[in-house]
């Protein structure tokens, strides 16, 4: 009589974030410059305007990475066949956005996150899910990070908008 033991494992999932607040405008309205208006930061993408002095440019940049265990451990290891994680694959995107007003910058901000999920030889995560939750994520930071500074961006809106218009003469 043969015996096979086996034990439970875990599998972290690649869920996408909630966002943590309703998503609103920023208090500074602006034109892109640069990034895709499909793929911004909710919040920036509720501020855009065509006609504006204030400008924002977006970036994002994706890596992926593997980690496998190797075959020969894998192939004789009993737990592998009821299941047990195989390696993971991973994302990891890294934004910044900068706010600009002419030749000041109001702001500068970047993030970075980080999505793995582990594989087994009954399932694999598509590299497509991964960066999703990835850019999710890496977006949602930025949002936080704006929605902090929120205050001192609705001082520079303001400065801006009495530099733009015209003063009385004495």
């Amino acid at each position: 009589m043969m015996t096979i033991a086996g034990c439970s494992v875990q599998e972290q999932t690649a869920a996408a974030p909630t966002p943590a607040a309703p998503v609103h405008p920023l208090p500074i309205k602006g034109r892109l410059v640069d990034g895709d208006p499909q793929e911004l930061p909710p919040a920036v993408a509720e501020s855009l305007v065509t006609n504006s002095p204030v400008t924002f440019s977006y970036r994002e940049e994706l890596t992926h990475d593997e980690y496998h265990i190797p075959l020969i451990v894998t192939a004789l290891d009993p737990v592998t066949y009821v299941g047990a994680p195989l390696g993971d694959y991973g994302v990891t995107a890294f934004a910044s956005l900068s706010i600009i007003d002419g030749d000041r910058i109001l702001g500068d901000y970047t993030a970075k996150a980080h999505v793995s999920k582990s594989y087994t030889i009954y399932s694999q995560p598509t590299h497509q899910e991964l960066e999703r939750a990835a850019r999710i994520a890496v977006r949602e930071e930025i949002d936080q990070k704006l929605y902090a500074d929120s205050a001192r961006l609705a001082q520079a809106a303001a400065d801006t908008n009495r530099a733009a218009s015209p003063q009385p003469p004495p």
